[in-house]
């Protein structure tokens, strides 16, 4: 009896005297696109001149008001991805993690989105984001630490992409931070926008995946041609003051253009003050 009363105390000393296990969660495998947020803006595209809730200054403006859906008609763009802070708006991805075989720790994630499936590298092991002169991409570079359950990413060296497709644009010179959090089989994307050259606030929004175990990734081939007859020379663009389509969303939803033309102070509940006037007026 008195080696086993031993022996009992020997496994809860142990056990008392061991360190925590650390676990995170782990956010590998095939997730289903829930589009429960902007349904309509993140499915067949936002409308023509709806800047309304972005933080966006007077040169993203300008720059959205001369631009053209026709751009997509060009050879050379037909065949563009999206670029990593906004391709998981509406698309399933696949996640798997690259293991070091002798440490067994995760080096990196790997990040498969559906709609023409490129792949980011999200890196694990710590390594440092590369110069400022180093070339930009449309995955950009990505590094990642665990805070507690959360997934902490944060991307630099993204090319200059867009925030809503409508025209706004997106700087190759911002900073991309996304927080990635599980919760059983859902997992939701919080992704922080900041861009010195068309934001005057970070842009936030929010994503969500469904586990979907049967979801089967699949190449996407991606082919261009010209089926408008488009001159070798064409420049997809509008001229300054000569877009007609500016007013048709503010028109059709009965929303003051003046609303519908975006800035920082249409992020914020207060704002439904100035609509009112607005609209009175």
């Amino acid at each position: 009896m008195i080696k086993i009363r031993n022996i009992s105390l020997f496994f809860i000393l142990f056990i008392v005297a061991a360190p925590p296990a650390y676990s995170q969660v782990d956010i590998a495998g095939p997730w289903g696109s829930r589009r429960h947020e902007d349904d309509h803006e993140r499915g067949e595209g936002p409308d023509i001149g709806d800047y309304s809730g972005l933080p966006i200054n007077e040169a993203a403006r300008f720059k959205a008001d001369t631009w053209t859906a026709t751009k997509w008609s060009v050879l050379e763009h037909q065949c563009e991805p999206h670029p990593s802070d906004y391709s998981p708006s509406f698309s399933s991805m696949l996640i798997y993690k690259e293991i070091n075989e002798v440490t067994w720790e995760t080096e990196a994630y790997k990040l498969v989105i559906g709609w023409m499936t490129p792949v980011r590298t999200i890196w694990m092991d710590g390594r440092p984001h590369p110069s400022e002169n180093a070339p930009h991409t449309w995955e950009g570079f990505s590094t990642g630490e665990w805070h507690g359950d959360m997934l902490v990413v944060t991307t630099t060296h993204l090319k200059e992409g867009w925030i809503r497709r409508n025209g706004i644009p997106r700087s190759d010179s911002a900073t991309l931070t996304e927080y990635f959090m599980r919760n059983g089989n859902y997992l939701t994307q919080v992704s922080i926008i900041e861009d010195p050259a068309y934001l005057t606030e970070p842009f936030i929004r929010s994503r969500d995946w469904e586990l979907e175990l049967g979801y089967q990734m699949t190449p996407y081939i991606c082919s261009y041609r010209d089926e408008v007859g488009l001159e070798p020379d064409f420049v997809p663009h509008i001229l300054p003051g000569q877009n007609t389509f500016l007013r048709e969303y503010s028109e059709t939803y009965d929303i003051p253009f003046e609303a519908a033309r975006g800035g920082v102070e249409t992020t914020y509940p207060e704002y439904m003050d100035d609509i009112n006037t607005l609209m009175r007026d």
